[in-house]
């Protein structure tokens, strides 16, 4: 059996995503004092007293509230309320009863699943008796009171959790064979688009308007015999364009997603072409020496000959010529176009990073590669390669030992990068040489 699956639910500000941090012991959710911060589902693994469940957070719902998103927010949670074995309904001890709740708890009674109603933001204890009362109208057992952002009566909390549970549940195999995908690039570039194509459901929040996806949101997707972990980002802004502190903690997401990635897909919108802020977000990434793939997206709306896609190419490595190495596949996240290409490309290049070549073999290519040009010399001195070695892989990374550190030139450490290219492919990853100097 898979692990239990609990919802946390209630309408806006109530403490959700508080909760959702504390008892998940990271700060994985965004948690700012206004509605609606929380959109899309958020997922986290927890374990207490040896038993272990999947916690999600979601966004406030408003069930009578017509705008848009929050329709779509009401809709995600309704989603997870389908998904979830328990919910864990929560109202705000503090400010009392709303009708919103009223109408959250009729669309909980519906469901016919395990209710615990949360009575959050309540620090002091002795006011329980005089303040519960009116939420039992809402038709669940005894409210819980616990203060999320205090820790208080969280581990009771727990208890009843695992409570629910059956006993004989037993654990999944821990995801040790996941592959994380970072999707990164900036807002509205359809990232959200491709997460639910692939998956084949709307598991997060689509929307025309930019920076709709505020948390870097987790999907696991199985293809075959390989599982996926695809995390959809944030779109990442110009610097003088975020103006609040909730996309401020986005950005951090997003460079944190691409830290716990195995590869990452830097999203390009066919229809404007690489810019500046594409540099930006894609440099986190070839910084951090992980996989890359690009997928240039909205290629369905491109006007194109014979001969669009390589000169398309061409200017994307010409405006990242630090990027050569990173293959590039043009895509439709609406019509599915090459959608399969880029899960086989995002395989290849993480295999790619995880190779590793023997000395023998790589001291016999760089020797060649000496013969064929000779390293660079400054004032009567002669840069001398004696051998290398490779030092770690994720991303490659190889000791080379030299007689001085200082006679190695940028254009033939470059040279001799592409001579590893040419004969051990590492394609979509960076390459990292160490030089050092033998006495």
């Amino acid at each position: 059996m898979v692990k239990p699956v609990v919802a946390i639910v209630g309408r806006p500000n109530v403490g959700k995503s508080t909760l959702f941090n504390r008892l998940s012991g990271n700060r994985i959710s965004i948690v700012e004092g206004e509605p609606n911060v929380t959109r899309d589902r958020i997922y986290a693994d927890i374990s207490w007293l040896e038993r272990s469940f999947m916690l999600i957070d979601t966004g406030g719902m408003e069930p009578l509230n017509q705008d848009l998103i929050k329709n779509k927010i009401k809709y995600q949670a309704e989603l997870a309320i389908a998904e979830a074995d328990l919910i864990l309904f929560v109202v705000d001890g503090r400010s009392g009863l709303t009708e919103t709740d009223r109408e959250v708890a009729q669309i909980l009674r519906k469901t016919n699943k395990k209710v615990i109603l949360v009575l959050n933001k309540i620090e002091d204890f002795s006011i329980l008796e005089q303040i519960k009362w009116e939420f039992y109208s809402l038709g669940f057992n005894e409210p819980l009171p616990i203060s999320a952002e205090h820790g208080k009566n969280t581990g009771d909390l727990l208890d009843l959790i695992i409570q629910c549970f059956p006993e004989s549940t037993e654990e999944v195999e821990p995801a040790s064979d996941l592959l994380n995908i970072a999707i990164v690039g900036k807002p509205n570039v359809g990232k959200s688009s491709l997460v639910n194509y692939i998956v084949g459901d709307e598991r997060v929040i689509v929307s025309a308007i930019p920076g709709t996806t505020r948390d870097a949101v987790d999907t696991l997707v199985e293809r075959g015999d390989i599982k996926y972990n695809l995390i959809d980002t944030a779109g990442l802004r110009r610097k003088a364009r975020v103006k609040s502190s909730v996309e401020y903690y986005s950005a951090i997401r997003t460079i944190r997603a691409v830290e716990r990635a195995d590869a990452v897909l830097m999203m390009v919108d066919a229809t404007e072409g690489i810019t500046a802020q594409d540099k930006k977000i894609v440099g986190y990434a070839h910084d951090h020496g992980k996989a890359i793939v690009i997928a240039v997206n909205k290629w369905d709306l491109i006007e194109k000959d014979h001969k669009t896609m390589d000169l398309y190419r061409e200017e994307i490595y010409l405006q990242l010529k630090f990027l050569r190495y990173a293959p590039i596949t043009f895509i439709s996240a609406i019509t599915g176009e090459r959608i399969p290409e880029v899960l086989n490309l995002l395989e290849h290049v993480i295999d790619q990073t995880q190779q590793r070549i023997k000395t023998g073999v790589l001291n016999e290519v760089l020797e060649e590669a000496i013969q064929l040009r000779e390293p660079p010399g400054k004032k009567g001195k002669r840069l001398k390669l004696y051998y290398a070695t490779q030092l770690g892989i994720k991303p490659p990374t190889f000791a080379f030992f030299v007689n001085d550190p200082k006679l190695m030139h940028f254009s033939y450490q470059r040279y001799l990068e592409n001579i590893l290219r040419q004969a051990f492919g590492f394609i979509g990853t960076t390459i990292r040489f160490k030089l050092r100097e033998r006495n």
